[in-house]
């Protein structure tokens, strides 16, 4: 079932219902108002009949009790059915008249609650035929019960014509309403199917296409649009990041290769040469198989690092032992650099993570801080410190020659080398690398540097 049926039909079936049972309450409410005037009118019958009965009773000679007789009749016939019945402070029948032939005797009992509550309606009744009693007081006669009973024909009538006309005014409404329905439902779904046609139209090849029911909605499909755009950006971003990434990896593993081609032809040339001319090419190779090596490991820390979270095993690690690791093998890698390290007094509190990974981490901030302040007077400094509100923060200091604004923008894209640095030995996937493993671990990564100033690398760990 389509979502526009579906729609169309839980708005009618909604308002069929609503309909149904406003239409029940408006019936029954009328049954019972018209129950309940024609109930009151009985009532009042009965008084006039007490009335009359005890004139005519009072009336000393016989002409008088006809003529009161014959009043009673011609009042009896005004009625569907009616009939009257005076009962004595006995209990017994001394007057009836009426349309109807003899009916069974009235209850005792009921006519005892006559007595007792002055007025009562004789339940059940059918077919609109009601009965009430009435206790009239007469000082010669003492108490009577009054009895009136009769048909509510016009009342039968009144409610078969609300019955017909709500029934029909159901049916006509349901009909309007199922039309009305399906054609709002394809209205209000019309942006959505809109939506699909320009998701069709979107491809990983162009995906630059946006909704265009973002703008100018403020409803639920208007903000679904601006959510989808934002997945679109975000996937377009990745894509061209994707790409670029490709690019650059393509054209950094290329070097080496290139290097390693052509030593190796030139080696296999058939001229003979001297042993330290294939000294010197065997020592080219090498270098070049060192570089690729280094990249290929620095393009999986990448890729390990930009993984699910919850598959990399994060035990409590201590970051000033991996700092003191990441300076012993700093210290072979670059002997002449002079790497201060601050520790404080009191060991900080370890933190959860992948110890390789934070290595490694530690590694590229403190390998790019000697790589780039060769020849620096100064040392680099290393200092461990709490970061307040429950946070760990490693900050190295170099004195090289520092980055500008636009650099610091770029320091983070993979493969990008400032101008300054170009010449020096690397990748550009230090801090990137870095980035995506403090990311990994819940910390962040700052930079700050002006040129000729140096640079401060921040690491941050969050300790909840």
């Amino acid at each position: 079932m389509s979502i526009r049926l579906r729609l169309a039909a839980q708005f009618g079936a909604i308002l069929v219902i609503t309909l149904v049972l406003f239409a029940l309450a408006i019936y029954f409410v009328t049954q019972r108002a018209r129950r309940e005037e024609f109930t009151q009118s009985l009532f009042k019958r009965a008084l006039v009949v007490g009335h009359a009965y005890a004139d005519g009773q009072a009336r000393a000679d016989s002409s008088h009790r006809a003529s009161y007789r014959q009043y009673l009749r011609q009042l009896y016939r005004t009625l569907p059915a009616e009939e009257g019945r005076v009962y004595d402070a006995a209990g017994r029948l001394v007057f009836r008249e009426g349309q109807r032939p003899p009916a069974k005797p009235i209850p005792a009992a009921w006519l005892a609650e006559v007595h007792q509550l002055g007025r009562a309606v004789l339940e059940p009744e059918t077919h609109y035929h009601e009965t009430v009693g009435l206790l009239y007081q007469d000082a010669r006669l003492g108490p009577l019960v009054v009895v009136a009973a009769s048909v509510d024909e016009e009342g039968r009538r009144q409610l078969d014509t609300l019955r017909k006309v709500l029934i029909i005014g159901l049916l006509a409404a349901a009909a309007v309403m199922s039309g009305g329905g399906w054609l709002l439902a394809g209205q209000a779904l019309y942006p959505l199917r809109r939506m699909v046609s320009e998701v069709d139209g979107i491809t990983a090849t162009d995906l630059s296409r946006r909704l265009t029911q973002a703008k100018g909605r403020a409803d639920e499909l208007g903000h679904l649009a601006q959510r989808f755009n934002r997945l679109l950006d975000r996937l377009e971003s990745a894509f061209v990041g994707q790409r670029t990434f490709v690019r650059d990896a393509s054209h950094e593993l290329r070097t080496p290769l290139t290097a390693l081609i052509g030593e190796l032809e030139v080696a296999l040339l058939p001229a003979e040469r001297p042993t330290a001319d294939y000294r010197r090419t065997l020592q080219s190779t090498l270098d070049a198989a060192r570089q690729l090596s280094s990249l290929t490991n620095g393009l999986l820390q990448i890729a390990r690092a930009s993984g699910d979270p919850s598959q990399v095993p994060m035990p409590p690690v201590r970051v000033d032992e991996l700092l003191l690791q990441a300076h012993e093998q700093i210290l072979r890698r670059y002997p002449t650099c002079r790497v201060d390290l601050e520790l404080g007094d009191e060991a900080p509190p370890a933190v959860r993570g992948n110890e390789a990974l934070l290595l490694a981490a530690i590694l590229n901030v403190l390998d790019n801080a000697c790589k780039y302040s060769a020849g620096a007077t100064e040392p680099v400094l290393a200092s461990l410190l709490p970061g307040g509100a429950g946070r760990l923060r490693l900050l190295v200091q170099d004195h090289g020659p520092g980055l500008s604004a636009a650099d610091l923008e770029q320091v983070f894209v993979p493969f990008f080398r400032a101008a300054a640095v170009r010449a020096l030995p690397g990748h550009g996937i230090g801090l990137p690398l870095t980035a995506q493993i403090m990311a990994l671990h819940g910390g962040l990564v700052r930079v700050a540097s002006e040129p000729g100033q140096g640079t401060q690398v921040w690491l941050e760990w969050s300790l909840h």
